[in-house]
Order: C-alpha cells, then structure tokens, then sequence
C-alpha cells in the first residue's frame, strides 16, 4: 500500500512543475462576516446537477442518517469499497455527495452540494444528520455550516477523517504560478483566503459534535505533529463538543497515513463509529484495545483491497491530470464579507 500511495503522489507532483516549493501564498482574507440567522445565499448550482449529486442507500427515516463526504481529486466511489458496505452492514441508512470535478472546483461551489445534501437528508428523514468526511471533504461541510445558518439545526455530528481543516504545506508546489492549479488546491494551500475565511474569529458551533480523527503520519495534511492537538493542521478549536484525536492516542503503534485515514483504517472507522454511535463527540474511552488487532476496517475485503485501493486512488493523478486549472485562488465570494 505505501508503494501504491508513493506513486499516486508522485503521478501528482509529475501532473505539476515542483520547483517552486517557496511560493508565497496571498495577503490574509478579510475576515468573515458575522453571524446571522437565516437560509444564506441561494444555491447558485444547476438544481438537476445537486439532485443527481446525491445517492442514498437505506430508509433515510428509520433512524439518523450519514453523509459522506470524498476528498480532493476522488469520486464518491472513494466511499464504495469501505464505509458505505460497513455502514450499511449496521443498518445505518446513508448517501454519498459526489462534487464538481471531483472536489476539485472551487471549493465555495462544492460546498452548495453539501448544503442541498444535508436539507435534503433532513427533509426525507425528518431528523438531524450526521456527517463524515475525508481530507478536503472533513474540512468542507463546515464552510455550509458557517454560512448556510439554517444547516446547523439540521447537524448533529461532523466526523472529519485527516480534515484539511487548516490547510496544508504540501499544497505549495502543486500551484506554480506560470501553470497554476485546481481551484481547490490553492484553497487548501496553509494561509489561503479560504482558509483564513473559514477559521476566522471561530471554528465550530456549541450545537454541533465533532470529532477530528487525525494521523501523525499523515503526509498531505501537515503539519500534524506527534499528538499536539490543537497545532496540528486537522484540530479544531471549540469546547466539550469537540474532540481532536489521533489514530496513534488509540493504537500506539497505528500506521495510517493520510488515504487510509479515511478508507481503510480500523482505528479511524472506531472512532467514527462512537461519534455517530454516541451523543457528542468520539470519546476514547469507549473504543475497544481490540481494534489495534485488525488490519482493516469492516466493510474492506482483505482479499480484494489491493484492487479496490489502487482503482480508488488511481482517480487522483487522473483526475488532476484533466480538471480545471487556474492561475490563483479563487476570489471569496461577496457573502464572505457581507458585499452582496
């Protein structure tokens, strides 16, 4: 698999002129605009594309339903070989969003899906949602939360899987200024408007669990230093109904990286599991010692994994190979700062 994962990485770095590691990233964002109450912006997203974005397995009414949210430069199907066979194994009835050029699009446009999916699930439900997500997609759902308002009645936990809820380092060389890059890679570049908007005067809201499942071997979202907490990149700030948490704080000797984080990890599914499982966040305590003992998280086929990783993560390099590239950040958009 670490083989598998180097080569994806590099097919990346090969889609994107390396050299310009020191690029420096653009003046702060002018900080968000207040709170207030309300539906937010209107969707501005073609409403037969946020329909057909949404896939739903199970009765989303018989009990609380869970969205998933793929990562960067991957399908939805990143959910398919993992979470949705585990999920559905429980009876947990679930749908999977598939974004704009496969997360890669401007991230403020991606976001809109998420804010159809979670009313959506809500209005065939009846009920508060939960959501997990991966990479990019852990880290997203909070842009609808903070600027949709009415989202947040509708959410009852958000379970970021190696969220780039602060960026990233590693994002730097993937946008040299003469070729540029996806829009959503500049975002999730350390410092971007984006994520200076996003985490602006605060990160979470007091009605809303999260739980923010993290690896210090995590290589695309970095820093994330040796259990520090709130100083690495995933952490979130908050109070009791936020938990940061370390695949290595439940097994010592756990090797997920950044992919397996978020599709195959045994340590990171338990502690999604309790999230969604429990009223607040994960907590530690009720995970069993016994999940060290597995290689693989319920839902993945020890015997076909290989197949079911190397296609899911094939999605990456072509996926940046053929998305969209621009040559800066996006601009915020006027809600941001309250223009409109």
């Amino acid at each position: 698999m670490k083989n598998l994962l180097h080569l994806t990485l590099g097919l990346m770095l090969a889609a994107c002129d390396s050299s310009n590691i020191g690029l420096e990233i653009g003046a702060p964002a002018t900080p968000a605009a207040p709170l207030s109450p309300g539906s937010g912006p209107a969707l501005s997203a073609d409403p037969a594309a946020l329909a057909a974005s949404l896939v739903c397995t199970g009765d989303l009414a018989s009990r609380t339903p869970v969205l998933l949210v793929h990562g960067t430069a991957v399908s939805a199907g990143e959910f398919s070989w993992n979470y949705v066979p585990a999920l559905t194994a429980l009876g947990i009835p679930l749908c999977t969003v598939q974004l704009p050029d496969n997360a890669l699009a401007d991230i403020q446009d991606s976001a809109e899906y998420v804010v159809y999916a979670i009313r959506e699930m809500n209005r065939i439900s009846g009920r508060k949602i939960q959501i997990i997500g991966h990479s990019q997609g852990g880290m997203l759902p909070r842009w609808s939360l903070r600027f949709w308002p009415d989202t947040r009645e509708k959410v009852d936990d958000l379970v970021g899987l190696a969220a780039s809820n602060h960026g990233t380092v590693v994002a730097l060389p993937f946008c040299p200024p003469l070729r540029g890059c996806a829009p959503a890679i500049w975002q999730q570049q350390t410092g971007s408007d984006f994520i200076t908007a996003l985490n602006a005067g605060f990160e979470t809201f007091d009605t809303i669990s999260y739980t923010s499942v993290y690896s210090v071997l995590d290589e695309i979202v970095v820093p994330n230093l040796p259990l520090t907490g709130a100083t690495s990149s995933t952490s979130l700030a908050g109070g009791d109904n936020v938990v940061n948490l370390a695949t290595q704080e439940i097994c010592p000797n756990n090797t997920a990286e950044h992919l397996s984080t978020g599709t195959s990890d045994a340590a990171a599914f338990a502690a999604a599991l309790d999230a969604i499982s429990n009223d607040g966040p994960a907590d530690i305590n009720r995970i069993p010692l016994t999940v060290c003992l597995e290689p693989f998280m319920p839902g993945v086929n020890p015997m076909s994994f290989p197949t079911d990783a190397a296609q899911s993560f094939a999605e990456i390099p072509q996926s940046i190979a053929s998305g969209p590239v621009v040559g800066e950040e996006p601009p915020l958009k006027c809600y941001v700062d309250d223009s409109c």
